[in-house]
């Protein structure tokens, strides 16, 4: 069960002793979790990880997605920003080792997140995040004036004033449409002219080892003069290897009940695993100061995992899920059902409490008639049986909607690693 997290918001500039405050809980990393043995797997060259890692502030942080991704890339998330304290509180538990900031990106200057992280101008190696993405995705009022899409010039702001050896930022795929031109060509426009920037890339999570469709936009920058020569193809090419499909992608997760409603009745066994990079990848891969030790051990012990909680339907909608076939759609619900042999389509995050906080619609499970668990929609995500999501459903499924794959993060930011 995850404990209570003491994190508390900052104004922008704090001296580095509040972060250095926060309690944090040790995470006690075996060698057989280091995630060296899957380098090579992933298709690019990684020298040893050392106690040097190349330093990674994440802004809008979220639950820790493109956190993930770097530090089993091989970097050091010395620090996460994330405005939403729920999400910040769960970053935490995953990530106890970086400074978890709970500051407006807006308002916060480029020396004090370096000061956050330890390192001096031009010291830091990586910024990456995702600024929120509601006024350009297509699902919405699609608001080319919504007040968020201000934080996309911030983070490019960012980079100018932090001056870092790369970025990755990312997006929704409507950030791209015409309306969003403006917006775009403005943040881009504050990226020193040092900076290689590449064209805005769509790439889809399921070519880089994930079992979702989900597709994201990513703008990538980098100092040539301090890493050696990126090239786009090489650096969002897909995989050579497939992605698990849904059916694949589920194997081992218990049959759920619809009364397993707390977070402790969310613990449950997890079955037998094949054998396969995706599913070693569930259990293990953890990098050195990540994940929490009260859900590595209970993994390790009792093979048990968070999650796994159960949704109450009504008869008629049991009846109406169980009638659907892979792909169809019910229609009160709108939800559809996941097909077995495909890819999970993108899971959408619901709002948050300042707008109306509405659950999204989740997937109907491919064989019973009943919406995913947290748990299954974070296999179907690609994060790892041992990463912990909030206790209730609608926290776990905001997260995790808002969540870049860490399979896809991991991919981008390895093979930037090795030109370090």
């Amino acid at each position: 069960m995850n404990r209570p997290c003491a994190v508390q918001p900052a104004p922008p500039r704090i001296p580095a002793a509040w972060s250095r405050s926060v309690r944090y809980w040790k995470v006690k990393v075996r060698p057989s979790r280091c995630p060296i043995a899957f380098f090579e797997k992933m298709g690019y060259d990684r020298p040893m990880i050392t106690n040097e890692r190349p330093i990674i502030i994440d802004l809008f942080a979220g639950v820790g997605g493109m956190s993930l991704g770097a530090a089993r890339a091989g970097f050091d998330v010395k620090a996460s920003v994330e405005l939403d304290r729920i999400a910040l509180a769960t970053h935490q538990i995953n990530f106890p080792n970086a400074q978890h900031l709970g500051w407006d990106i807006g308002a916060t200057a480029g020396d004090a997140l370096l000061e956050s992280a330890g390192v001096k101008l031009g010291q830091l190696d990586g910024l990456i995040g995702g600024p929120p993405c509601q006024g350009f995705s297509e699902i919405g009022k699609k608001s080319a004036s919504d007040p968020r899409n201000a934080l996309f010039g911030h983070f490019f702001r960012l980079v100018a004033e932090t001056l870092p050896r790369f970025y990755v930022a990312e997006n929704v795929p409507g950030i791209l449409n015409e309306r969003n031109a403006k917006i775009v060509e403005t943040a881009l426009a504050l990226v020193p002219s040092r900076y290689v920037k590449f064209e805005p890339t769509p790439v889809a999570a399921s070519d880089h080892g994930a079992p979702t469709k989900r597709a994201r936009v990513f703008f990538v920058g980098y100092d040539p003069s301090r890493m050696d020569a990126l090239e786009a193809k090489s650096l969002f090419r897909g995989l050579q290897r497939r992605a698990p499909t849904v059916g694949e992608a589920l194997i081992g997760l218990p049959r759920i009940r619809c009364d397993w409603q707390r977070e402790e009745q969310g613990w449950r066994r997890v079955g037998n695993l094949p054998a396969g990079e995706f599913y070693q990848r569930l259990i293990d891969a953890c990098p050195p100061g990540v994940g929490s030790t009260f859900a590595l051990d209970r993994l390790d012990k009792r093979n048990e995992i968070s999650g796994c909680l159960g949704t109450r339907h009504t008869l008629a909608t049991v009846r109406r899920f169980d009638r659907l076939g892979p792909g169809e759609c019910d229609p009160i619900s709108r939800a559809t059902r996941l097909d077995p042999e495909g890819f999970c389509p993108t899971l959408r995050a619901g709002t948050g409490p300042e707008r109306g906080s509405f659950q999204a619609v989740r997937p109907i499970h491919a064989v019973s008639p009943r919406v995913i668990t947290p748990r299954e929609a974070a296999r179907l995500q690609g994060f790892p049986d041992w990463f912990q999501f909030h206790g209730t459903k609608w926290h776990s499924f905001r997260q995790i909607g808002n969540s870049v794959s860490p399979l896809l993060a991991e991919s981008l930011l390895g093979r930037i690693f090795a030109k370090l």
